[in-house]
Protein backbone atom coordinates (compact mmCIF):
# COMPACT_ATOMS: atom_id res chain seq x y z
CA UNK A 1 0.00 0.00 0.00
CA UNK A 2 1.44 3.70 -1.14
CA UNK A 3 2.58 5.75 1.98
CA UNK A 4 0.40 9.07 1.68
CA UNK A 5 2.64 12.49 2.79
CA UNK A 6 1.00 15.01 3.66
CA UNK A 7 3.45 18.38 2.09
CA UNK A 8 2.17 21.11 4.64
CA UNK A 9 2.84 24.23 6.64
CA UNK A 10 0.28 27.07 7.86
CA UNK A 11 2.80 29.61 7.18
CA UNK A 12 2.63 30.16 3.03
CA UNK A 13 6.24 31.33 1.06
CA UNK A 14 8.05 28.31 3.01
CA UNK A 15 8.61 26.31 -0.61
CA UNK A 16 5.61 24.12 -0.16
CA UNK A 17 4.21 23.55 -3.31
CA UNK A 18 8.21 23.71 -4.90
CA UNK A 19 8.93 20.86 -2.45
CA UNK A 20 5.60 18.88 -3.86
CA UNK A 21 6.12 19.12 -7.11
CA UNK A 22 10.18 18.09 -7.19
CA UNK A 23 9.81 15.75 -4.38
CA UNK A 24 7.08 13.75 -6.54
CA UNK A 25 9.05 13.90 -9.82
CA UNK A 26 12.46 12.90 -7.74
CA UNK A 27 10.56 9.61 -6.70
CA UNK A 28 8.87 9.11 -10.18
CA UNK A 29 12.46 9.39 -11.55
CA UNK A 30 13.35 6.28 -9.45
CA UNK A 31 11.28 4.34 -11.47
CA UNK A 32 8.74 4.41 -8.36
CA UNK A 33 4.62 5.20 -9.20
CA UNK A 34 3.65 8.50 -7.91
CA UNK A 35 0.34 10.14 -7.74
CA UNK A 36 0.55 14.33 -6.39
CA UNK A 37 -2.65 15.79 -5.37
CA UNK A 38 -3.22 19.25 -5.93
CA UNK A 39 -5.36 20.31 -2.85
CA UNK A 40 -4.49 24.20 -2.69
CA UNK A 41 -7.20 25.85 -4.88
CA UNK A 42 -4.04 28.57 -6.08
CA UNK A 43 -3.46 25.16 -7.84
CA UNK A 44 0.24 26.11 -8.32
CA UNK A 45 1.22 22.10 -8.18
CA UNK A 46 -1.46 21.63 -11.19
CA UNK A 47 0.32 24.27 -13.58
CA UNK A 48 3.89 23.70 -12.15
CA UNK A 49 3.72 20.59 -13.92
CA UNK A 50 2.31 22.05 -17.45
CA UNK A 51 -1.11 20.43 -16.66
CA UNK A 52 -3.74 22.80 -17.72
CA UNK A 53 -6.63 23.99 -15.25
CA UNK A 54 -10.45 23.04 -17.01
CA UNK A 55 -13.28 23.36 -14.45
CA UNK A 56 -15.11 21.22 -17.19
CA UNK A 57 -12.05 18.23 -16.50
CA UNK A 58 -12.45 16.23 -13.61
CA UNK A 59 -10.29 17.54 -10.20
CA UNK A 60 -10.09 17.10 -6.62
CA UNK A 61 -13.10 19.38 -6.09
CA UNK A 62 -15.16 16.79 -7.67
CA UNK A 63 -13.87 13.87 -5.94
CA UNK A 64 -14.57 15.28 -2.65
CA UNK A 65 -17.35 16.98 -3.28
CA UNK A 66 -18.86 15.30 -6.92
CA UNK A 67 -18.90 12.09 -6.09
CA UNK A 68 -15.74 11.50 -8.90
CA UNK A 69 -14.02 8.04 -8.14
CA UNK A 70 -10.45 9.29 -7.65
CA UNK A 71 -9.29 6.74 -10.61
CA UNK A 72 -10.98 9.36 -12.86
CA UNK A 73 -9.90 12.39 -11.72
CA UNK A 74 -5.95 11.26 -12.21
CA UNK A 75 -3.84 13.06 -15.19
CA UNK A 76 -0.77 12.24 -16.55
CA UNK A 77 1.89 14.66 -16.72
CA UNK A 78 5.30 15.09 -18.79
CA UNK A 79 7.30 12.93 -16.35
CA UNK A 80 6.83 9.17 -16.71
CA UNK A 81 5.59 7.49 -13.64
CA UNK A 82 3.67 10.74 -11.98
CA UNK A 83 0.35 11.44 -12.09
CA UNK A 84 -1.89 14.31 -10.83
CA UNK A 85 -5.02 15.26 -9.39
CA UNK A 86 -5.21 18.64 -10.35
CA UNK A 87 -7.02 21.11 -8.56
CA UNK A 88 -9.38 24.42 -10.46
CA UNK A 89 -11.10 27.42 -9.28
CA UNK A 90 -14.05 25.19 -8.24
CA UNK A 91 -12.02 24.38 -5.33
CA UNK A 92 -12.02 27.57 -3.87
CA UNK A 93 -15.85 26.82 -2.45
CA UNK A 94 -14.88 23.46 -1.21
CA UNK A 95 -14.23 24.30 2.46
CA UNK A 96 -17.57 26.19 2.45
CA UNK A 97 -19.54 23.36 0.47
CA UNK A 98 -17.85 20.67 3.05
CA UNK A 99 -19.23 22.13 6.34
CA UNK A 100 -22.19 20.23 6.45
CA UNK A 101 -20.91 17.02 4.31
CA UNK A 102 -21.39 14.15 6.67
CA UNK A 103 -17.83 12.84 7.30
CA UNK A 104 -16.51 15.58 6.20
CA UNK A 105 -12.60 15.36 7.38
CA UNK A 106 -12.61 11.88 5.74
CA UNK A 107 -13.66 12.41 2.42
CA UNK A 108 -10.04 12.34 1.05
CA UNK A 109 -8.85 9.46 2.87
CA UNK A 110 -11.93 7.21 1.79
CA UNK A 111 -11.39 8.80 -1.89
CA UNK A 112 -7.96 7.68 -2.27
CA UNK A 113 -8.26 4.64 -0.39
CA UNK A 114 -8.99 2.83 -3.87
CA UNK A 115 -6.07 3.74 -5.28
CA UNK A 116 -3.58 3.29 -2.68
CA UNK A 117 -1.92 0.25 -3.65
CA UNK A 118 -1.41 1.56 -7.47
CA UNK A 119 1.69 4.14 -6.30
CA UNK A 120 4.61 4.24 -4.29
CA UNK A 121 4.06 7.28 -2.74
CA UNK A 122 1.05 9.77 -2.77
CA UNK A 123 1.87 13.67 -2.28
CA UNK A 124 -0.69 15.99 -1.37
CA UNK A 125 -0.12 19.52 -1.60
CA UNK A 126 -1.74 21.54 1.57
CA UNK A 127 -3.07 25.54 1.61
CA UNK A 128 -1.25 27.31 3.92
CA UNK A 129 -3.77 27.07 6.37
CA UNK A 130 -5.67 25.24 8.55
CA UNK A 131 -8.72 24.66 6.62
CA UNK A 132 -11.25 22.00 6.11
CA UNK A 133 -8.97 20.54 2.83
CA UNK A 134 -5.99 21.03 5.01
CA UNK A 135 -7.48 18.71 7.98
CA UNK A 136 -8.72 16.05 4.68
CA UNK A 137 -5.22 16.32 3.87
CA UNK A 138 -3.63 15.18 7.45
CA UNK A 139 -6.49 13.15 8.06
CA UNK A 140 -5.81 10.87 4.95
CA UNK A 141 -1.59 11.37 5.35
CA UNK A 142 0.20 9.07 6.97
CA UNK A 143 3.03 11.49 7.87
CA UNK A 144 3.41 14.95 7.20
CA UNK A 145 6.36 16.63 5.13
CA UNK A 146 7.04 20.28 6.70
CA UNK A 147 8.76 22.79 4.49
CA UNK A 148 10.00 25.19 6.44
CA UNK A 149 12.28 28.79 5.54
CA UNK A 150 15.05 29.26 7.92
CA UNK A 151 14.38 32.69 8.82
CA UNK A 152 13.30 34.66 12.41
CA UNK A 153 9.28 33.16 12.59
CA UNK A 154 10.27 29.62 11.66
CA UNK A 155 10.33 27.85 15.15
CA UNK A 156 7.03 29.79 16.17
CA UNK A 157 5.56 28.35 12.81
CA UNK A 158 6.63 24.83 13.06
CA UNK A 159 5.12 25.00 16.80
CA UNK A 160 1.73 25.60 15.80
CA UNK A 161 1.67 22.76 13.01
CA UNK A 162 2.66 20.36 15.73
CA UNK A 163 0.23 21.51 17.53
CA UNK A 164 -2.40 20.92 14.79
CA UNK A 165 -0.56 17.53 14.32
CA UNK A 166 -1.48 16.37 17.80
CA UNK A 167 -4.98 17.42 17.82
CA UNK A 168 -5.41 15.52 14.55
CA UNK A 169 -3.94 12.58 16.48
CA UNK A 170 -6.06 12.66 19.38
CA UNK A 171 -9.22 14.63 18.05
CA UNK A 172 -9.65 11.33 14.95
CA UNK A 173 -7.67 8.45 16.64
CA UNK A 174 -5.16 8.86 13.54
CA UNK A 175 -1.61 8.08 13.54
CA UNK A 176 0.05 10.72 11.93
CA UNK A 177 3.47 11.12 11.97
CA UNK A 178 6.21 13.40 11.01
CA UNK A 179 7.92 12.57 7.85
CA UNK A 180 10.77 15.48 8.45
CA UNK A 181 11.29 18.80 8.12
CA UNK A 182 13.14 20.20 5.50
CA UNK A 183 15.13 23.32 5.35
CA UNK A 184 14.05 25.13 2.29
CA UNK A 185 15.42 28.54 0.16
CA UNK A 186 18.68 27.39 2.32
CA UNK A 187 21.84 30.45 2.20
CA UNK A 188 24.28 29.15 4.52
CA UNK A 189 26.25 32.91 3.73
CA UNK A 190 23.35 33.93 6.37
CA UNK A 191 24.32 33.94 10.16
CA UNK A 192 20.43 33.96 10.33
CA UNK A 193 20.41 31.11 8.48
CA UNK A 194 23.03 29.00 9.99
CA UNK A 195 21.43 29.93 13.41
CA UNK A 196 17.72 28.80 13.05
CA UNK A 197 18.85 25.82 11.25
CA UNK A 198 21.00 25.05 14.07
CA UNK A 199 18.13 25.45 16.15
CA UNK A 200 15.83 23.30 14.49
CA UNK A 201 18.34 20.64 14.57
CA UNK A 202 19.14 20.88 17.81
CA UNK A 203 14.95 20.96 19.08
CA UNK A 204 14.35 17.98 16.75
CA UNK A 205 17.14 16.06 16.32
CA UNK A 206 16.83 13.98 13.53
CA UNK A 207 13.55 14.78 12.30
CA UNK A 208 15.13 17.54 10.28
CA UNK A 209 16.24 16.15 7.26
CA UNK A 210 20.44 16.01 6.15
CA UNK A 211 18.82 17.23 2.82
CA UNK A 212 18.88 21.06 2.80
CA UNK A 213 16.84 22.95 -1.02
CA UNK A 214 19.08 26.04 -1.44
CA UNK A 215 17.77 29.45 -2.60
CA UNK A 216 17.71 29.06 -6.32
CA UNK A 217 16.19 31.06 -8.82
CA UNK A 218 16.00 27.93 -11.43
CA UNK A 219 13.98 26.38 -8.69
CA UNK A 220 11.80 29.72 -8.98
CA UNK A 221 11.69 29.89 -13.02
CA UNK A 222 11.14 25.97 -13.82
CA UNK A 223 6.99 26.02 -12.74
CA UNK A 224 6.66 29.33 -15.28
CA UNK A 225 7.64 26.53 -18.05
CA UNK A 226 5.46 24.10 -16.36
CA UNK A 227 7.83 21.56 -15.51
CA UNK A 228 9.97 20.41 -12.27
CA UNK A 229 13.21 21.09 -11.94
CA UNK A 230 14.43 17.89 -12.90
CA UNK A 231 12.79 18.49 -16.72
CA UNK A 232 13.76 22.53 -16.53
CA UNK A 233 17.22 21.55 -15.48
CA UNK A 234 18.29 18.57 -14.64
CA UNK A 235 22.26 19.51 -13.66
CA UNK A 236 20.92 23.06 -11.00
CA UNK A 237 21.69 22.27 -7.46
CA UNK A 238 17.95 22.59 -7.14
CA UNK A 239 17.54 19.29 -9.04
CA UNK A 240 20.55 17.57 -7.31
CA UNK A 241 18.81 18.56 -3.80
CA UNK A 242 15.82 17.16 -4.62
CA UNK A 243 17.00 14.21 -5.73
CA UNK A 244 18.89 13.77 -2.18
CA UNK A 245 15.48 14.65 -0.45
CA UNK A 246 14.33 11.78 -2.21
CA UNK A 247 16.91 9.23 -1.62
CA UNK A 248 16.81 10.30 1.93
CA UNK A 249 13.21 9.70 2.26
CA UNK A 250 13.75 6.21 0.64
CA UNK A 251 16.27 5.34 2.30
CA UNK A 252 14.15 6.04 5.68
CA UNK A 253 11.02 3.93 4.11
CA UNK A 254 13.66 1.12 4.07
CA UNK A 255 14.78 1.55 7.64
CA UNK A 256 11.29 1.17 8.76
CA UNK A 257 10.44 -1.95 6.87
CA UNK A 258 12.65 -4.13 9.07
CA UNK A 259 11.21 -2.57 12.37
CA UNK A 260 8.02 -3.36 11.30
CA UNK A 261 8.50 -6.65 10.18
CA UNK A 262 9.91 -7.21 13.87
CA UNK A 263 6.70 -6.03 15.69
Amino acid sequence: MGRVLAVSNQKGGVGKTTTAINLAASLAASDLQILLIDSDPQGNATSGLGVTKDPGKPSLYHVLLGGVPAENAMFPTGLEGLSIIPADKNLVGANLELVDVPNREFRLQSAIATVRNRFAYILIDCPPALDLLTLNALVAADAVLVPIQCEFFALEGISELMDTIDRVRDSFRHPLGLEGILLTMFDDRTNLTRQVAADLREFFGKQVFQTVIPRSVRLAEAPSFGKPILGYDPRSRGAESYIKLAKEILDHEQSRKPAQGAR
